[in-house]
């Protein structure tokens, strides 16, 4: 019996059958449970990544589904469903074994991170994109490896856009500028990082229409090593308060001191029709709707803020403030 393993109700009444007639030592067995424990451990698939840091990766490409199929939808114009499937650490070798012999790779930079990252469409998904773009109905062709240049082009632009979509969902964590910088439909042609380096794969469940099939993000371990402690859950959870720098907040009170702003006075409304306004001449006299001895609505741009009472300062024209603007409401008394 494997440790771990779960026995089923018969399996347990056999067990005490078997210890009550004697068949089994009770003490033979807590020996046994008693040694210590050897786990198989394999060198050449070194984890490197925690549970932590896989489901925070999880999460940043839960993002990045969302926000490539918001995209491929507006460039398709068809039903289009990307989300996450499953996220695995294993050796490059393995992935490069796992993808098919012919595929689309998209390779991206993401500055400042160092290394490179591979975005894997599968055939099926990477054919009905291009016979979408191109104006047909969304038909699946397996002919990859007779891309013409017509069609390089046309995927390499199609594929090339998504930066923007990895550059936000990863904004969370790290500022980064992603930059298109490779395409190759032979993985064996492709060698980003050493066999034995461990990669995290994506797998991103796809459908396009009627046709659905695989999108794989590889992300080597060299790439996101500056920024494991980025991916744990305390990096997540606290808030971060930024100290106040006292030279920058009085530079911006000199800055709000300093601006100008229309201020106004308001003397009053009045309405007419159109044919009177287009028969005013000069010395015709309108009637305001406001009584003189109300006080004023004094505006700062477009909101009213003040009251006040007009009046003279060296034989100018003025306002003094008498009260504030309150409620939202003009105040008449």
């Amino acid at each position: 019996m494997a440790v771990g393993d779960v026995l089923s109700q018969s399996e347990i009444d056999a067990l005490l059958s078997a210890i009550s007639t004697g068949q089994m030592d009770a003490d033979e067995l807590k020996k046994e449970d008693n040694q210590r424990k050897v786990r198989v451990y394999d060198f050449k698939r070194a984890l490197r990544f925690s549970k932590d840091h896989m489901r925070s990766l999880s999460r940043i490409h839960e993002n990045f589904s969302r926000l490539l199929t918001t995209y491929f939808s507006a460039q398709l114009r068809t039903y289009v469903n990307i989300s996450v499937m499953s996220v695995d650490q294993l050796p490059y070798e393995e992935f490069i074994s796992s993808i098919p012999k012919m595929t689309i790779l998209n390779i991206f930079d993401v500055a400042p991170l160092e290394g490179r990252i591979m975005l894997e469409v599968n055939p099926n998904i990477a054919y009905t994109m291009l016979d979408r773009v191109l104006g047909g109905r969304g038909a699946s062709y397996n002919k990859i490896d007779s891309l013409t240049e017509i069609e390089t082009k046309i995927m390499k632009q199609l594929f090339e856009r998504c930066v923007d979509s990895l550059q936000e969902s990863w904004s969370s964590v790290i500022d980064i500028d992603p930059s298109f910088s490779g395409f190759e439909v032979n993985p064996q042609f492709l060698q980003i990082v050493s066999p034995n380096e461990t990669v995290v794969v994506i797998s991103l469940s796809t459908q396009v229409g009627d046709t659905t099939g695989m999108i794989n993000i590889c992300i080597p371990h060299v790439v996101l090593e500056p920024i494991l402690p980025n991916l744990s859950v305390k990096h997540w959870m606290q808030t971060v308060k930024k100290e106040r720098n006292e030279e920058e907040v009085q530079l911006l009170a000199n800055r709000v001191k300093n601006t100008e702003v229309v201020l106004s006075a308001q003397l009053g409304e009045s309405t007419i029709s159109i044919q009177d306004f287009l028969h005013l001449q000069m010395g015709d006299v309108i009637t305001l709707e406001k009584d003189v001895s109300k006080p004023l609505t004094i505006c700062v741009g477009d909101q009213p803020k003040y009251v006040g009472q007009p009046g003279k300062v060296n034989k100018k024209l003025a306002v003094q403030i008498i009260d504030s603007f309150r409620g939202g409401e003009r105040i008449d008394e």
